[in-house]
């Protein structure tokens, strides 16, 4: 009966259930119930007005790419399905419905004891650890083991949130709110450190791109909407389109750029009054403890810095696929929504679109590699949750793949003691990065 409930409730999509959660939690922090209903109704209202933007850019660039893989005669043997149907493959098993409940309880545990300042209300996120748990299921044939590989699964999700936070909030400028999405976070862990790398080379440390210095030295030609013309332009000729289609796409690419970040401020209206909220409640009832609520990607994609760097990538990306030795995934399904897997690295380029297309297409290289190993598991996944994918092998390019590669590893090499240790390693880093967090504040 849980199951069904929780089935009917997951489908009724993001739009629907997180500002239902948003509205709950509000009541929780004791917001007047019509502040928390509008609080909760803005933000669904900006997942519809995101998903319509997101479906324009998905639905425009999706020929292109089509078209610039049937131009170049590119074929690989692994097909990139896009990591937008992982989702409700996850959610339609015992799995993914057995995640929440464990996430829920373990966030709760975590904050109390003061590991984590992350407050997880991004219920769909969840479905990276439920796949995960899938994914394992099916190699060791143990739905045991598979719910308990979830466990290091979520801690990860709950440490790159805690790591993202600073980025959230002084690049994105979200105080109380942080990024839970596993696939935008996981390229931090190579963004800042290259970021670093890049400061400490001659020459490279000088250049500084992104679309305000474009606009302060040459006028209009900065402006987000002409840079999405552009690109838009630029991907349609490399499709091969005739001049019509191509300004149409420049076009398009052009309302995106502009029409994203109007959808993205839904969020922060939305969320604001919860934030507070959740400080008056957190000071009064948790001994002050700073808890930071934990959302979507979506928050940040509206940036023109993260537009920008995504769309260039998606022609470097199906270049970088087609030269990398060893690789055998065809990236596809993902193109479109790279800016979601791209945005928080970014931000750890603070915005610098000439570092963020360079480190994106170091971090893509790795990528490729890690979808690679990973298409045997996912397409098991895949056949277990009853998704018709043909008789070829799957996987995707942008899903945040390190922390799937890294559980499945040591599933592999270790099966049950590797994922304790696993375990233990990953409330030893949340307990050092909270330490940290502490010495800073």
């Amino acid at each position: 009966m849980i199951e069904t409930f929780m089935n009917i409730f997951m489908s009724l999509g993001s739009s629907v259930f997180i500002p239902a959660i948003i509205i709950i939690l509000g009541l929780i922090l004791r917001m007047k119930p019509g502040k928390a209903i509008v609080a909760g109704l803005t933000i669904g209202i900006g997942f519809i007005g995101l998903s319509m933007v997101t479906g324009l850019m998905t639905d425009a660039l999706g020929p292109a790419v089509k078209l610039m893989v049937e131009k170049y005669g590119l074929s690989l043997s692994i097909m990139d399905l896009g990591s937008g149907t992982a989702g409700p493959v996850a959610f339609s098993t015992t799995m993914g419905i057995v995640i929440i409940p464990i996430a829920f309880a373990l966030n709760a545990v975590l904050i109390y004891l003061g590991l984590t300042k992350t407050f997880n209300v991004d219920v769909w996120n969840l479905w990276q650890p439920a796949l995960i748990g899938i994914m394992v299921w099916g190699i060791t044939d143990s739905f045991l083991i598979g719910v308990l590989s979830m466990i290091p699964a979520f801690l990860i999700e709950i440490i790159l949130a805690d790591l993202a936070t600073p980025f959230m909030t002084d690049f994105y400028g979200f105080p109380g709110m942080t990024c839970t999405h596993m696939m935008a976070n996981a390229g931090l862990v190579l963004a800042v450190p290259l970021n670093w790398l890049f400061d400490k080379i001659p020459g490279l440390n000088k250049i500084e791109v992104n679309p305000e210095i474009i606009q302060g030295k040459f006028g209009v030609v900065g402006d987000p909407i002409v840079i999405g013309f552009v690109i838009g332009l630029a991907i349609g000729a490399l499709a091969g389109y005739e001049v019509p289609a191509m300004l149409t796409l420049g076009v398009q690419m052009a309302a995106v750029l502009k029409i994203m970040p109007k959808m993205v401020s839904l969020f922060m209206e939305g969320l604001t009054p919860v934030a507070e909220a959740t400080k008056e409640f957190t000071a009064k009832y948790m001994g002050g403890r700073e808890v930071n609520i934990g959302m979507d990607a979506a928050l940040v994609v509206g940036n023109s810095s993260v537009m920008s760097t995504a769309l260039l990538m998606i022609p470097i990306t199906l270049l970088i696929g087609v030269i990398l030795p060893g690789n055998k995934v065809l990236p596809f399904g993902d193109l479109p929504t790279l800016v979601f897997g791209l945005a928080l690295m970014v931000a750890g380029f603070r915005g610098n679109v000439f570092r963020s297309v360079l480190g994106c297409s170091i971090y893509t290289i790795t990528m490729l590699y890690a979808a690679t190993y990973l298409a045997p598991a996912l397409t098991t996944a895949y056949h277990i949750a009853g998704f018709e994918i043909g008789s070829g092998m799957i996987s995707y390019v942008t899903a945040g793949l390190w922390p799937n590669v890294l559980i499945v590893f040591i599933t592999n090499l270790l099966s049950v003691p590797g994922l304790l240790i696993l375990t233990v390693i990953a409330l030893v880093v949340l307990f050092y990065v909270n330490k940290k967090n502490k010495v800073q504040a």
